[in-house]
């Protein structure tokens, strides 16, 4: 069946490993191209050793996919859903072999990062590109779903998990809730479109969005983890360790990091916010609460209207004011990385 020209859905994740033996060879994936020893690849690969070796993103592939299937049939999207990773299987390429060979013409892919920048956008484009050509002139168009950060399904989802933590704070005088992001080199934060708009201004939209949401009229700060790349290279900071010795100096008792970048518990933020960050709010004294990442069924629900917005002609469905636009437009999210390695590209 063909709806508005589609005949196929798409799921585009960045894979990770799912035991100790593929650490390594995921990492060699992660970085392939840039010449990375060995060497520094252990040292991050011990992050996935923290946690047995395994990310739990493949698994909460596994759990969206089997809801959205159900949710398809319920609002009528009558489409077949693939799956296809960046960096570990199942491939992007295989996924698009197989939907060759079922006679898949046309695709819309839902990519799991919310953001237009580089990494969060256009790598995603690329790597759909690079798999089309593997496959050849017989592999499906597959466009691209637009950015997402300030749906309902996303913020609410934050929100939820925000209002958790701060019920479990008695007295909020001084409390401070902190929203952090991945950090991109500062030159590489532009994203391309109608009037434009930076990476740094969608995270702190959407950030401001899931404080309203969340009743939370206090203070907030947007905050980056994850910086990778040669000290010469500016990053978007403050990096939230750092802010943490700045909120300790400024008498604030207890901070709710809420990590509104990323759509799972994945190692990223296991790592980042649930071990170093942790540490160093134990070093501060600080009261230290990270709230979770949206429910399997908020993100379900985000994608089912990004899809049903262009194969059921369903209005858009956005909270926010920042212009949005095709991401797959020539142009959208240029390619401007650092030389050196994203080591946190893991998850």
């Amino acid at each position: 069946m063909t709806m508005n020209g589609y005949d196929a859905v798409l799921l585009v994740s960045f894979g990770g490993p799912e035991g100790p033996g593929d650490v390594l060879p995921f990492l060699r994936n992660v970085t392939r191209g840039r010449g990375i020893p060995d060497e520094r690849l252990a040292e991050v690969a011990e992050h996935y050793y923290h946690f047995g070796g395994i990310s739990p993103i493949n698994q909460w592939c596994r759990e969206v996919l089997e809801a959205i299937r159900k949710e398809f049939r319920i609002s009528g999207i009558d489409l077949p859903i693939y799956w296809g990773n960046r960096n570990w299987p199942p491939m992007l390429v295989d996924a698009v072999t197989q939907m060759t060979g079922d006679g898949v013409k046309r695709a819309l892919a839902l990519c799991t990062s919310a953001y237009g920048s580089y990494s969060s956008c256009r790598q995603y484009v690329e790597d759909i590109n690079a798999a089309r050509a593997a496959v050849g002139d017989t592999a499906p168009a597959i466009d691209k779903v637009r950015h997402f950060f300030d749906h309902p399904g996303f913020v609410g989802g934050f929100a939820e998990q925000l209002k958790r933590s701060l019920g479990q704070i008695e007295d909020q005088s001084r409390t401070r809730v902190v929203f952090t992001a991945h950090s991109i080199p500062s030159v590489a934060e532009e994203c391309s479109g109608p009037e434009g708009a930076r990476y740094s201004d969608q995270v702190n939209e959407a950030a401001a969005l899931v404080a309203g949401q969340a009743g939370w009229a206090g203070p907030i700060d947007v905050v980056w983890q994850s910086r990778s790349g040669p000290p010469s290279m500016p990053w978007l900071a403050p990096d939230i360790n750092d802010h943490l010795k700045v909120l300790a100096g400024e008498g604030v008792d207890t901070v709710v990091v809420s990590p509104v970048g990323f759509l799972s518990d994945h190692i990223e933020v296991l790592w980042d916010l649930d071990n170093e960050a942790k540490d160093t709010a134990a070093e501060l004294g600080l009261r230290y609460l990270r709230a979770g990442t949206p429910e399997v069924a908020d993100i379900v629900g985000m994608f089912r209207d990004l899809v049903a917005e262009r194969v059921q002609g369903a209005p858009l469905q956005r909270l926010g004011k920042l212009p949005v636009w095709d991401p797959t437009v020539e142009g959208c999210c240029p390619a401007r990385r650092p030389p050196a390695p994203e080591k946190h590209r893991s998850r």
